[in-house]
């Protein structure tokens, strides 16, 4: 017993030292924010270029053909924390932008490759007919794919993009490579600054699983009411 009490005497310390002092816990607070800041802005920037550059592959223009598949092929074949430091260190070296829009900017680039070839899938599952049948109530190509198109293949691609933009949550624990203090930085700095692994390393590993957990819950709900519309 009194074992017991020693050793959950000394895990407070430990917890009191890693988070209570200094008011360290409100560099995981602050942490959270930048990467949620930072997902919502990549996830959205990186659905429009995603859209855009599958536009480009289904295209039968050689040229965006060409551009379409070079893109989706550079970004899929590197790495994203290369990509990442590419586009702050060189490409945005002079624009005086805040970091964690130069960030975003470079986790959509990234996203908008996985996000295309979502789409591109989602819109070739579409029968051809649906798009005659557009055609023949009078029409245009964009018009059909717009209206017609899309919209059936946003319900068959939902589950594919839920995925994505959780495992682009995941992949912006590498912004500190560039200055950002994020969840993964800042249980990095309390680490460093108490030389305790293992609490800031579990705590960072819960913040990331509770805020996955609760995207994936909210995701599901919007899946289940997507899959009641197509009954009804």
């Amino acid at each position: 017993m009194i074992l017991n009490e020693s050793w959950f005497q000394h895990q407070w310390e430990i917890f009191e030292k890693c988070f209570l002092r200094d008011d360290r816990y409100k560099l995981l607070i602050s942490g959270v924010g930048v990467t949620i800041k930072v997902s919502i802005l990549a996830a959205l920037m990186g659905l429009v270029i995603g859209f855009l550059i599958a536009l480009c592959n289904l295209s039968k223009k050689k040229g965006l053909n060409l551009f379409g598949k070079i893109y989706t092929d550079i970004i899929r074949g590197t790495p994203s924390v290369t990509q990442l430091m590419i586009i702050y260190f060189v490409v945005f070296r002079t624009v005086d932008w805040p970091k964690w829009i130069i960030a975003a900017i470079a986790f959509s680039i990234n996203s908008g490759a996985y996000v295309s070839e979502i789409i591109r899938a989602g819109i070739l599952s579409i029968e051809k007919g649906q798009s005659e049948a557009g055609r023949s109530l009078g029409l245009s190509k964009a018009q059909t794919m717009m209206y017609i198109i899309v919209p059936q293949a946003v319900k068959n691609i939902f589950p594919a993009m839920c995925n994505e933009f959780i495992t682009l949550i995941k992949e912006t624990a590498i912004v500190g490579y560039v200055g950002l203090v994020d969840i993964q930085k800042a249980g990095d700095f309390i680490k460093s600054a108490t030389y305790e692994a293992f609490m800031p390393l579990i705590a960072t590993a819960i913040i990331y699983f509770i805020m996955i957990k609760v995207l994936t819950l909210l995701l599901g709900k919007v899946e289940k009411r997507l899959r009641k519309s197509d009954k009804r």
